[in-house]
């Protein structure tokens, strides 16, 4: 994954197109990142399991995070 800044990104716009196809870009404004363009051929959670590595523990599964962001939104609906 390589990490330009919006500008650069701008003025070699074509560059970054051909180079999405080998590798991740993320685009940063004022040393923040504001986007992520990705490989269109390679599964969006093949894509951020990288970022998540280590960050989630292994055992949670996407059934269990679904139950848990419910469980959120029906206290959240509770409370207002």
């Amino acid at each position: 994954m390589i990490e330009v800044t919006a500008t650069e990104f701008k003025l070699n716009f074509g560059h970054y197109l051909d180079f999405v196809n080998t590798d991740d870009i993320l685009i940063t404004r004022n040393g923040k990142t504001v986007a992520k363009l990705v490989n269109p051929n390679v599964s969006a959670v093949d894509s951020i399991s990288g970022i998540l590595k280590g960050k989630v523990p292994a055992d949670i599964d996407r059934h269990s995070l679904r139950d848990e962001r419910m469980e959120r939104y029906a206290a959240k609906t509770i409370n207002d």
